[in-house]
């Protein structure tokens, strides 16, 4: 049985700013502690970047004193997107790149993730490590053993251009009109100048951080702003990122949103078209059905994870698979990056257009989306609701009437009393009337065992 973490989830430490262990006298003993795990193979260097929220500035500077402390030389990336650091880890070749971000959640919150020397989450064993070391009084190394710490001006010029690479070479973006949302987040002094260096003529939304408006009304989770920007300019597509630049939602020509299962479509049939496709593609129990569909009609086998990249990661690992995702947009192309790249992803959808030569809303309509209905229902405490009889029958009951043409899923939430229903077929009315009909059957049998 897996040892249980005390600090790291399943995307490191993340929570409230000034909560317990979001604040700065934990990052000091955290940079500490990591740093050394780090430097028990001799002296080296770690990457510190981060994304745009004002409390950034407080943990970079405690995790660079720990890291400090412990002996380990310190590089600053500054502001830079999340797949940024796991590419510059690798290619700086650092011991680790640390990660202060929390991703797509409002500026209040923060966290911490490390990335390995291969650009990889770090090993199991490394994280009890750095846990262990957490529970020991800090020391630091002699003044002559400090680390040193320098900024490394030429981050954002270094994986701009490694993500130009990730297209053909001599294909460009000349004669395209996008418009790319960086969601006030990491990217917004990246992502522009990728696209605009590829030729495109590019509008930029959400490219003014303050420390207070990341993901604010903007970017892969409320894309809607840029669903307006698109229709306005008569631009071709629309390219959202979240606040760390590992998540992308698009929108078509028509302002359509274009989600992570539709994005993985278009790149699955595009590495296709190109005998690049491994023989599955990775997604989650929450990938729609009609992705499962398309891919299995042209011979392609859909495998489902859990929830989450990592789980996504793991599943694309164990089945030597090269693409993978979640519609949330999560996309990870490992033939490409070893994690989730927002910019990259979106960058293999644009080839796809150049060499086909249709439109994204044209090349989407491969896939025909199940209509996918999600009702939660909330609990008075945690408890195993799948387990009651009344449950599983009518989960059993809908089954039967979906038959080959939808799919139930129940999931009990891991960090509030809720249950998940589920329900997904192609008829949205039908859809609709069956969750309600298990979240009612949920409801009256936790009040019977109550």
């Amino acid at each position: 049985m897996a040892q249980e973490r005390k600090y790291f989830g399943t995307d490191g430490i993340r929570g409230e700013v000034g909560s317990y262990p979001i604040t700065p006298d934990f990052m000091l003993k955290l940079g500490w502690a990591a740093g050394r795990v780090l430097a028990e193979g001799g002296r080296g260097k770690v990457l510190i970047g981060k994304d745009t929220r004002i409390s950034g500035y407080m943990f970079e500077s405690a995790l660079e004193a720990g890291l400090s402390a412990a002996g380990l030389d310190i590089y600053l990336l500054g502001p830079m997107p999340t797949p940024a650091i796991a590419y510059l880890t690798q290619t700086l070749h650092a011991r680790a790149g640390v990660v202060i971000s929390a991703s797509h959640n409002p500026f209040a919150d923060n966290g911490v993730k490390f990335f390995s020397a291969e650009g990889m989450k770090l090993a199991d064993e490394v994280e009890l490590a750095i846990e262990a070391e957490m529970d020991k009084p800090m020391q630091s190394v002699r003044s002559e053993a400090l680390g040193k710490a320098q900024r490394v001006d030429d981050a954002p010029g270094r994986y701009i251009e490694f993500c130009k690479s990730t297209i053909p070479h001599g294909m460009d973006l000349r004669g395209m009109k996008l418009v790319v949302d960086c969601a006030h987040g990491a990217t917004y002094h990246v992502a522009p100048n990728v696209f605009s260096e590829l030729g495109a003529e590019v509008s930029s939304i959400g490219v003014d951080p303050d420390g207070l408006n990341i993901n604010e009304a903007c970017g892969a989770t409320q894309p809607q702003a840029l669903q307006k920007a698109v229709l306005d300019s008569g631009a071709d597509l629309g390219i959202a990122l979240d606040g760390d630049g590992d998540r992308l939602i698009m929108v078509d020509h028509a302002g359509e949103i274009v989600d992570g299962d539709e994005v993985l479509y278009v790149i699955a049939e595009s590495r296709r078209a190109e005998n690049a496709l491994s023989n599955a593609v990775v997604g989650t129990l929450m990938t729609n059905l009609g992705l499962e569909e398309a891919l299995r009609a042209k011979g392609t086998e859909l495998l489902r994870a859990q929830v989450g990249d990592r789980y996504v990661l793991e599943l694309m690992r164990q089945g030597r698979c090269n693409l993978g995702g979640e519609t949330s947009g999560h996309i990870l192309c490992l033939d490409r990056i070893s994690t989730g790249d927002g910019i990259v992803a979106a960058l293999q959808v644009l080839a796809a257009i150049r060499s086909s030569g249709k439109t994204l809303h044209a090349l989407k309509q491969g896939m025909s989306k199940y209509p996918q209905v999600l009702v939660n229902v909330r609990l008075a405490k945690q408890m195993d609701v799948l387990a009651l009889p009344a449950v599983q029958a009518a989960v059993r009951e809908v089954e039967d009437t979906l038959a080959e043409n939808g799919r139930v899923l129940l999931r009990l939430s891991g960090t509030e009393p809720l249950v998940r229903v589920m329900v997904e077929g192609r008829e949205r009315g039908q859809v609709e009337s069956l969750a309600q009909k298990i979240a009612d059957t949920v409801q009256d049998a936790v009040a019977e065992v109550a």
